[in-house]
């Protein structure tokens, strides 16, 4: 009969297989992070300012959000958790030596603009970069590690060791000693003060928790000299004015203006206007010619018919 090798015929391209999960390009995120501002999406320009989540802003940008927040888009989503400029710290970078070369091929990446002052390492998002909060400095997160794990200098460091025991904080159980910062001198807590730029997510999350911890454990805000006497301003002036209507005579409720008895009324008005519009209709009708007013036959003057002889000889008699 044929037919009976044993095949069975399918269709193999009309089996419709679970589609692959977009992957948005790494290179593209990477470069959006550490070469463009998180609000504004424009290239970064100094002032560079950071918060407490490691993303990288444009000064000028915050400052336009804080003043109308419904300037971005999607602002709350992206700093949502940024209450004025005390939550954002300026970056103190390092430009690098090389003059940045403007390429011409929009999908090739930028040229690095800052390196680490300690490695010279480029700030490309390869290498993972920190900032130290109470000053601002950026390092590369190795380099940092590196100066503060030894000094080469060893009077220099035993002077260092010096003001940093003076300066220790407690936290915890223990005591936690204070580094002074590679750059600028200024004392950091190691474990508190140094801030990861663009973490990954795991690690967002962990700086946001230490967020809400840091902004839990802030003493409640006082308000200023200038404050509290510009609220307490309109209170002493209702109290003053409470004594001297005390002083003074009785307040008496003054009487409500009388109405105007001889103001017209609608009636009246529409009344008069009625009368003047019937006199220059009158007016009108009297200047009329007897060819017109032969035209405005009234109903009384007209001759009536009855349909028997409507339209008939009776039309010439």
């Amino acid at each position: 009969m044929g037919n009976d090798g044993g095949s069975i015929p399918d269709r193999r391209d009309l089996v419709r297989n679970k589609p692959k999960a977009e992957q948005a390009d790494k290179a593209n995120q990477t470069r959006a992070r550490w070469f463009f501002c998180a609000l504004s999406k424009r290239p970064l320009q100094e002032p560079i300012v950071s918060c407490a989540l490691g993303k990288l802003y444009n000064k000028d940008s915050i400052i336009e959000y804080l003043l109308d927040r419904s300037a971005y888009g999607d602002g709350e989503e992206i700093c949502g958790h940024i209450r004025s400029l005390k939550d954002v710290k300026t970056l103190k970078l390092t430009p690098t030596s090389t003059p940045s070369m403007s390429s011409s091929d929009a999908s090739s990446s930028p040229a690095p603009q800052y390196v680490c002052p300690l490695t010279f390492k480029e700030m490309t998002g390869g290498q993972p970069f920190v900032y130290v909060l109470p000053c601002g400095c950026v390092f590369s997160q190795a380099g940092l590690k590196t100066v503060s794990g030894a000094s080469p200098n060893n009077g220099k460091a035993e002077k260092e060791k010096v003001v940093v025991e003076e300066g220790k904080i407690s936290k915890g159980n223990g005591d936690e000693e204070l580094e002074l910062c590679p750059q600028c001198g200024t004392k950091f807590s190691k474990s508190s003060d140094v801030l990861t730029i663009n973490p990954s997510s795991d690690e967002e999350e962990r700086m946001w928790l230490a967020m809400e911890l840091r902004r839990a454990s802030e003493p409640p805000k006082i308000k200023s000299k200038k404050r509290k006497a510009a609220d307490s301003a309109p209170a002493t002036e209702g109290s003053s004015a409470g004594t001297k209507k005390k002083k003074g005579s009785p307040d008496v409720p003054s009487p409500l203006p009388a109405l105007n008895s001889a103001a017209p009324s609608i009636t009246t008005v529409s009344r008069s206007l009625a009368s003047s519009l019937a006199a220059e209709e009158a007016k009108r009708k009297a200047g009329m010619s007897e060819a017109v007013k032969s035209l405005y036959q009234s109903k009384k003057d007209a001759r009536k018919e009855t349909f028997m002889t409507m339209g008939t000889f009776t039309r010439y008699a």
